[in-house]
């Protein structure tokens, strides 16, 4: 992964100079005002790590020290990490990477570290876009010190069963290699969220993703039927059957937990025969509120698809996903795109019953183009990011879920947060959005949020972000409906779980992390005066 954005540094191309124009001309967007700085530019801290500790931790695992290592292993991928990383701030860099290859080496070096007051950040493919992996504080009365725990030598499909149709895997296992090793056996595990090319098995447990295909596939948190977590106080094996009486579920205590409970070291998940078939179409509405309604048929009384998302009027007059479309005309309405994966004969039977409920509802068919250039262009929006960082514009995404009936009142409120709030401080957004992920009961709020960087864009977009955050509760959304909790949203998270439910948290991680080495800061609310 480039080090200083997102993915394949050869797939990186530049914003074309008529969307450079209209991102002048409409959004007073101008350039850098310095490029980003070159890897052996940026400057690491000292290691606070003193010898002992280095020799403790190299007699569980390989440690690495050097700059670079350490500069990859810096924060996540959301926006603010990207413009800190490019400006040549590592100041929060990890004092070491510790690369463990057994679930023993992984207890091996959280017990060595609990005995030296050495927080541990777990890190997968690094694509966190909440402060996932930059902790607060230390562990407890430790030096501050914290190593990434880089989980890439675990990376093995450990086990198929193909008569209950369920793969153990290990938790460095990056997507497409998951995907890859399943399809040589005739199965696919069906999770494609858009930071499918990076992430990890064991991040999607650990911040309970939702992939692209999740009405058909569920979320990742719904095919986990068995885990493996290394805690500094020992092992937890969860997950006997299926489903289960005997008590409350341990599983859904470790699956969200990012790192501040327990490393996942194996997943057991269920998985799906290769689909003969996968077809997507394009599907248009006059009104972002009318396309909606069509979809809650759909996940309320079927038939539904695989893929299934509708972009707003903002949204699908820009054509994120094809940036030469920006500003085209034409666009007026909402896109929705479906994806129907299966046999042939299933593909074309529910095709035939969603079309017809679509058009009760008001849409219009588009046929396969709108939904195959969707397909094409997939995981392509952390790229375009890179390119409008480059060109001097701001880009950032956030997300929430709520009910069906709640829905408007919660779209209206976040965007008008982030209108406000980026208009007032002199830059004027673009706010688009888009549902994604549909249940029976409710759905998710995914926004994207373009705009001019102003003087301090870190600083500037905390403050919109905090707007839209208050906006998400005051709606009665959630703070998070994938991309999880880390840092950023955990104050916001606190309120959402109310103080009994907080006080819960710090009790079972007391339990499971009595040093507190575990990822310092992230999910766990902190006890008033903390």
């Amino acid at each position: 992964m480039l080090w200083s954005g997102w993915g394949d540094p050869a797939r990186a191309e530049p914003l074309p100079e008529a969307v450079v124009g209209l991102l002048r001309d409409l959004l007073g967007v101008r350039p850098a005002g310095a490029p980003p700085v070159a890897l052996a530019e940026v400057r690491v801290p000292p290691c606070r790590l003193d010898p002992a500790d280095l020799d403790a931790l190299a007699a569980t695992a390989p440690v690495r020290t050097d700059a670079e290592s350490r500069v990859r292993h810096t924060r996540g991928r959301s926006t603010s990490d990207l413009l800190r990383i490019r400006a040549g701030d590592a100041s929060d860099a990890p004092d070491a990477v510790v690369l463990p290859g057994t679930h023993d080496e992984v207890l091996a070096v959280l017990r060595a570290c609990a005995a030296r007051g050495v927080a541990v950040v777990p890190f997968g493919g690094g694509t966190s876009v909440v402060g996932g992996l930059a902790p607060r504080g230390g562990a407890s009365g430790g030096s501050g010190a914290f190593v990434a725990l880089d989980l890439r030598r675990m990376n093995a499909l450990l086990a198929l069963d193909g008569t209950s149709r369920t793969a153990v895997l290990q938790p460095g296992l990056r997507a497409p290699d998951a995907e890859a090793l399943l399809a040589a056996r005739g199965y696919t595990l069906g999770h494609f969220p858009q930071s499918y090319e990076w992430a990890t098995v064991g991040g999607f447990a650990a911040a309970r993703s939702s992939g692209q295909a999740s009405a058909g596939y569920g979320r990742f948190d719904d095919m986990v039927v068995a885990l493996t977590a290394a805690t500094p106080e020992g092992t937890l094996d969860l997950g006997r059957a299926p489903r289960s009486a005997a008590g409350p579920d341990l599983r859904q205590l470790v699956l969200g937990s990012e790192g501040a409970f327990g490393v996942i070291t194996s997943v057991t998940v269920r998985i799906h025969p290769v689909p003969e078939e996968r077809s997507y179409e394009g599907w248009r509405f006059a009104s972002f509120d009318e396309g909606a309604a069509a979809l809650r048929h759909l996940a309320q009384d079927g038939p539904l698809p695989a893929v299934l998302r509708l972009g707003d009027e903002a949204e699908t007059m820009v054509g994120l996903a094809d940036p030469a479309r920006l500003g085209a005309p034409g666009g007026a309405g909402c896109l929705a795109v479906l994806g129907f994966e299966g046999t042939a004969a299933d593909v074309a039977a529910r095709r035939g019953r969603a079309a017809r409920v679509l058009a009760r509802a008001g849409g219009e068919p588009l046929g396969a183009a709108p939904g195959e250039r969707w397909e094409r262009g997939r995981f392509d929006a952390p790229y375009l990011r890179d390119a409008l960082l480059d060109a001097g514009a701001f880009a950032e995404t956030l997300e929430t879920a709520t009910f069906w009936s709640g829905l408007p009142g919660l779209y209206g409120a976040v965007r008008r947060a982030l209108t406000d709030s980026l208009a007032g401080a002199g830059t004027p957004p673009l706010v688009m959005c888009h549902i994604s992920h549909v249940y029976p009961s409710g759905a998710s709020l995914y926004f994207t949020v373009v705009s001019a960087q102003g003087d301090d864009p870190v600083a500037h977009w905390a403050r919109a972000k905090g707007a839209a955050c208050e906006a998400i509760l005051a709606a009665g959304g959630t703070i998070s409906h994938h991309h999880g909790v880390g840092t950023d949203h955990r104050d916001w998270y606190a309120r959402e779980a109310g103080p009994l439910g907080a006080a819960l948290l710090r009790a079972v991680k007391e339990r499971l992390d009595p040093a507190g080495v575990l990822n310092p800061g992230v999910l766990v609310p902190p006890a008033a005066g903390e």
